[in-house]
């Protein structure tokens, strides 16, 4: 049987985007607490995730590849137990137990160890094994996925998970310590703080906030060479004459178009252009905004995939964060195509990219509608992000990555900031 390699685990920024705690340690005490949490119930699998069982234990296929990717995870240390001494999840019972709970709960905000992608911490070793990889691009596997994922989506727009946006000093949102991660919120967002919950609604309210008038203003609204920044986020990486179809799932992660394009037929538009990517904080903006000024040419949601990793990166838990290249080419995304008024952009596209348990990406824009630069496109319905901004090989670019380089250690640069020049 095929196993990934033992070792140490090598030191990785958990923390990229402060989804998960810097600190390993901190998320297999979060595991931990959760276990407990299940073991010590009976509550039955809602409908949901009972549909979950009966595909896994119904189609050969699958059955397989969730007894082989527990079963591929090293049963030596570090992986065969958590730090407190307790074994791992070692099997899909266990883990549809797990997914049960989680989705009937909001995300309480912890400095200890704040937990944003609690789906993927329970996936976390086994969608590192082959086995996992197979079954988390499995079609079937993905569509019962978005539908556990929308049945949280649901709750999370309820007014039931507004349980956490409370003034709880360590846990609560609106607390001493999530406030001093979020300093100026009630300056920066709409919202009441005299009413309850400082007027959300739902969790879902809360995560998709939008700035007040005039909070991020557009850097040169009326110079149609500069880009803008798309999303509150961090540079990831450029790259430069992308080719049309690439070997994307190797170490170095290429960008291939006709897979991120879903075979658009306006991807030859894009071959041999230049593509910038960046990725969202778990406590920043989650809406996009359009980075030129143009028309609308097509906008549409692709379904896909919601764990898959590289196997490339390696077997550790910071899988997902160094998979943002892979991703690209198969998770949920938005492709909105935009052609600029400036005729030395000419036609461009906007990507955000789903990344783990984003059930929703939502376009708010349409077809033959013309937006400014800065105007909103759309927005994530909670979870991890990033996003890609796709540029024809026309189009002469000169980043501004405000002192920085591109990678999992960039910092946000605010939305609609210039990220970017164009020349003639």
């Amino acid at each position: 049987m095929m196993t990934p390699s033992t070792k140490t685990i090598k030191p990785s920024p958990f923390n990229v985007g402060k989804w998960l705690p810097k600190d390993q340690t901190k998320v297999d005490q979060w595991m931990d607490k959760l276990i407990d949490e299940v073991d010590t119930s009976d509550k039955a699998l809602l409908p949901v995730v009972e549909e979950f069982k009966n595909l896994i234990e119904q189609d050969a296929e699958i059955f397989m590849q969730f007894h082989l990717m527990f079963e591929q995870v090293p049963h030596t240390p570090p992986y065969n137990k958590n730090p407190v001494g307790k074994s791992q999840v070692r099997s899909y019972h266990h883990m549809l137990q797990l997914i049960n709970k989680i989705i009937t709960k909001s995300i309480e905000f912890n400095t200890s160890y704040f937990v944003g992608l609690p789906i993927s911490v329970i996936f976390g070793w086994p969608m590192g094994t082959p086995a996992g990889s197979a079954a988390f691009l499995n079609h079937k596997v993905n569509a019962q996925l978005k539908k556990i994922l929308n049945e949280w989506a649901i709750y999370l727009r309820s007014a039931d998970s507004r349980y956490v946006l409370n003034s709880h000093a360590h846990t609560g949102w609106f607390g001493k310590d999530a406030q001093e991660e979020m300093p100026h919120f009630d300056e920066e967002y709409q919202c009441n703080p005299k009413e309850p919950y400082h007027g959300f609604k739902s969790w879902d309210d809360f995560f998709t906030r939008e700035f007040r008038e005039g909070v991020r203003p557009v850097a040169y609204p009326n110079d149609d060479a500069t880009i803008t920044n798309a999303c509150e986020s961090s540079p990831y990486r450029i790259a430069k004459n992308v080719k049309l179809r690439e070997r994307f799932w190797i170490k170095a992660q290429p960008y291939s178009l006709s897979h991120m394009l879903a075979g658009d037929a306006l991807t030859k538009h894009f071959v041999g252009g230049t593509i910038y990517q960046a990725f969202l904080s778990a406590l920043s903006y989650h809406r996009w905004h359009s980075p030129v000024s143009g028309k609308i040419v097509k906008a549409y949601v692709v379904d896909g995939s919601y764990f898959a990793e590289t196997l490339a990166e390696g077997f550790d838990p910071t899988g997902e964060n160094e998979s943002q290249g892979f991703i690209t080419e198969f998770a949920t995304r938005a492709l909105i195509f935009i052609e600029a008024d400036n005729h030395d952009i000419g036609l461009m596209c906007v990507m955000p990219v789903g990344m783990t348990e984003i059930s929703s990406c939502e376009i708010t824009v349409y077809e033959g509608q013309h937006v400014k630069k800065g105007d909103q496109l759309g927005m994530f319905h909670f979870g991890g992000s990033t996003h890609c901004l796709i540029f024809g090989p026309h189009v002469k670019l000169d980043f501004d990555l405000h002192g920085q380089k591109a990678g999992l250690n960039s910092k946000n640069i605010l939305l609609n900031e210039r990220i970017a020049t164009v020349s003639k």
